[in-house]
């Protein structure tokens, strides 16, 4: 008896340290891997792929991803596994291209995998600067096509976002830096240049948002902001944003979101609820919020907006031609972020004036500061001309699905699956210290027993 007691106990003991250090293995091969997947290194080229219908619940194979990218100093490397899907059937290479231009394979063949190898300002790629990273965007488009034989096709179309992130700062090549002289003028060239980026932001504005995939009624949170430099202070104005299926601003089909030098036409709609975040937090900045929206008829779910950014001086007070106007469907009136309400009353007639009153009000707000060794500026550096303080800037592509984002653990749920897992294993030690215990005794009054008996 005291045998099958010691073995039971000992075989509980070994079965209960198993499954701890399992489910501790478990978790730091998690953390390992949530490690390696977060890019935290800002230091080396970074590439980002969404595949849509790749549902992830687990650690990533990634051996058997579909599609890979290689960020190089020059070059972007996509490789396509024939079997797309994961269904078993592969597709054809003349299928699919990249990009906007829609750049075929570099190499396919008939073997399981296609190559892209392009350069990073090749096949319509779109370029989006911050203050520390440059983006390459482009996408991956599949378009299948019947035979010559066949009106039908038995697989939709795809497309897939490709990012690839390099740092702003340092040399990403491993050739030597050769210095060169950069002359005076254009020294003052590169320091009169303003920085405007066109970012998503997640859900609180507290930083910028990683995935460019939406959901039909979510909504996509915007910030346009500019770097001044040696500049004084600034304030950005968002003139126009105008959605369209390609990079190209002026092609058709194409939606005005904000019109009419600050207008957010698209919050006048029935169904939208877009406007500008109203107070402005800096003045360098300027925020808003957009309904999610695709293009009807369109079986890419792609678009791109493009918007014409401008910067004026900190003191320019706000007048129909610098403004940021919502409208409220409550009240069915155009409200302002600053100024007075009265200078919203034009976007009601969509006429809030034309460029040529705009250049002709426009004052210069430079000069560049002046350093040590440096000669004064000349009467055209003190005058920029009205170019140089504005620039289209184009965010995307994004992706909008149908249907409803799937749910996620909410932040109490997860704790509370974690309190439930932390009370199931006190019981277990509870029950195993117990059954110890009980053990310990038994053995104990087994022991005098047979001492009694000799």
């Amino acid at each position: 008896m005291g045998q099958r007691v010691r073995l039971g106990f000992g075989l509980l003991v070994w079965l209960v340290a198993d499954l701890i250090s399992a489910s501790s293995l478990g978790s730091l091969q998690r953390d390992s891997l949530a490690g390696t997947l977060s890019g935290s290194d800002l230091s080396e080229p970074r590439s980002h792929v969404h595949v849509p219908w790749i549902r992830l619940s687990g650690p990533r194979d990634v051996t058997m991803h579909p599609i890979t990218v290689q960020c190089k100093e020059a070059k972007i490397l996509v490789t396509v596994r024939r079997d797309l899907f994961g269904t078993g059937r592969l597709i054809k290479a003349t299928d699919l291209s990249l990009g906007p231009a829609s750049c075929k394979p570099t190499s396919s063949g008939a073997g399981e995998t296609v190559t892209f190898e392009v350069g990073l300002h090749e096949c319509g790629s779109i370029l989006q600067m911050t203050q520390d990273l440059l983006t390459y965007s482009t996408h991956l488009s599949y378009k299948p096509k019947p035979s010559d034989s066949q009106v039908i096709v038995r697989s939709n179309p795809a497309v897939v976002p490709i990012h690839c992130t390099y740092p702003r700062t340092g040399n990403v090549s491993s050739k030597a830096i050769k210095p060169t002289w950069a002359p005076f003028s254009s020294t003052i060239s590169t320091e009169e240049r303003l920085a405007f980026t066109l970012r998503l932001m997640n859900d609180d504005w507290s930083a910028e948002r990683t995935s460019t995939v939406f959901y039909l009624g979510e909504e996509l949170h915007i910030e346009a902001s500019v770097n001044a430099g040696d500049h004084i202070p600034m304030t950005i104005l968002v003139d126009n944003c105008v959605a369209t299926v390609s990079p190209d601003k002026d092609s058709n089909p194409r939606y005005n979101i904000v019109d009419f030098y600050g207008c957010l036409v698209d919050g006048k709609q029935e169904d939208s609820f877009s406007a500008f975040r109203s107070p402005r937090m800096q003045s360098e900045k300027i925020q808003f919020t957009v309904d999610a929206f695709r293009f009807a008829g369109d079986t890419k779910s792609l678009i791109y907006i493009t918007c014409s950014l401008r910067a004026v001086a900190i003191d320019q007070a706000p007048d129909p031609l610098h403004k940021a106007c919502s409208f409220s469907k409550v009240n069915s009136v155009w409200f302002p972020v600053e100024g007075p309400r009265n200078i919203c009353s034009c976007c009601d007639i969509e006429n809030c004036g034309n460029p040529e009153d705009l250049t002709r009000r426009l004052r210069p707000f430079f000069p560049v500061p002046r350093r040590v060794g440096r000669a004064a500026p000349s009467a055209s550096d003190l005058n920029l001309p009205f170019e140089a303080q504005l620039e289209d800037v184009v965010m995307g592509p994004l992706l909008i699905l149908d249907g409803a984002r799937p749910p996620a653990m909410s932040k109490d749920q997860a704790s509370g699956a974690g309190g439930v897992a932390e009370l199931v294993l006190m019981a277990v030690v509870g029950v195993l210290s117990c059954m110890a215990f009980v053990g310990s005794l038994f053995l104990c009054q087994r022991r005098k027993v047979v001492s009694a008996s000799t």
